[in-house]
């Protein structure tokens, strides 16, 4: 059957005709026609290497451990710790060198993450992709704040003599980015770690500005930690609607027996960029009367951290 190669938008149909491999023909308009049994139209052509899906290919070489005992994730650490300042761009071969791995898998591993958006490719070699550089940014962020935040953070503690904490919403739950332990009782979270947003004073400080988190909290069952915790969507949206009201949330409680922490959100209009809270016993801690600072260190935070000009006091 004879094919038009490319043939223009709304051309003349072709007539079935019989070509043998390796001839050459021209319709009426002079397009070339080629057999279709030596010709792949190059749209409809796989390329195994660009065009399947790395998550779903099953590689022995990426899947087991080499012979330095070096899984595929620890492969990739090696492949990105390659580039520095002084080698921004890396040869194949420069690659090879500086992983010791060997060149097929090089090769493998970089086209993939090429594919994904953490290597770029260009004439002398593969650099840093954007998707790192954007997920880069995101710990360059988080820095920026708690460097605004830490010496506000340090006049509180030493203000209110009870655990100060500086937390993010990352997803369903909060991430604690700084904490000060005062007051000679135990502070059962840690730098880094993770709590239900829905059960901490400043998960919901962060939560009562954000419908969307709210949503993806809300499609899980809320666990029960102390008698205290709100386990009802009707519950965890009428405390929203309160932190709302007052600028303040509460969690008297709720996620550990025995504690009370009281937060405020940092933000300006829109959705909270983070927490703060004021952390100490039932018996000690007085959350109305350490409303105000709470108030004042949040907006301190958000100042310094966006500078916005203070304006001076006469």
């Amino acid at each position: 059957m004879l094919v038009r190669a490319r043939g223009r938008a709304g051309g003349p149909p072709l007539n079935a005709h019989t070509i043998a491999p390796g001839e050459r023909h021209e319709d009426a308009d002079g397009v070339p026609l080629v057999n279709p049994v030596d010709t792949v139209d190059p749209v409809d052509t796989v390329d195994p290497v660009d065009t399947v899906d790395p998550v779903d290919t099953v590689d022995p070489v990426c899947t087991d451990a080499d012979d330095k005992g070096r899984s595929v994730l620890g492969r990739v650490d090696c492949i990105i710790g390659a580039f520095d300042d002084a080698n921004s761009v890396l040869s194949l071969n420069d690659l090879t060198q500086r992983t010791e791995l060997p060149k097929s898998t090089v090769h493998r591993m970089v086209e993939q993450l090429r594919r994904i958006g953490w290597l770029e490719r260009e004439v002398s070699g593969y650099r840093v992709g954007i998707k790192l550089f954007e997920v880069g940014g995101l710990a360059a962020r988080r820095n920026q704040l708690c460097e605004s935040a830490y010496p506000h953070l340090h006049a509180l503690s030493t203000d209110t003599e009870l655990a100060v904490q500086l937390a993010i919403l990352e997803g369903t739950d909060v991430l604690y980015l700084e904490r000060i332990p005062m007051g000679g009782f135990r502070l059962p979270t840690r730098q880094g770690g993770r709590m239900p947003a829905y059960c901490t004073a400043l998960g919901k400080a962060m939560l009562a500005f954000d419908d969307e988190a709210t949503e993806r909290v809300l499609a899980a069952p809320l666990r029960r930690r102390t008698s205290r915790t709100l386990t009802t969507a009707a519950a965890l949206h009428g405390d929203l609607d309160r932190v709302r009201e007052l600028g303040l949330a509460f969690d008297e409680q709720e996620s550990f027996d025995g504690l009370a922490c009281v937060a405020a959100p940092i933000r300006n209009a829109g959705r909270a960029i983070a927490a703060v809270s004021v952390t100490g016993p039932v018996s000690r801690i007085d959350l109305h009367a350490t409303a105000p600072l709470l108030r004042q260190t949040a907006k301190l935070i958000w100042d310094d951290r966006f500078q916005v000009r203070r304006r001076p006091r006469h």
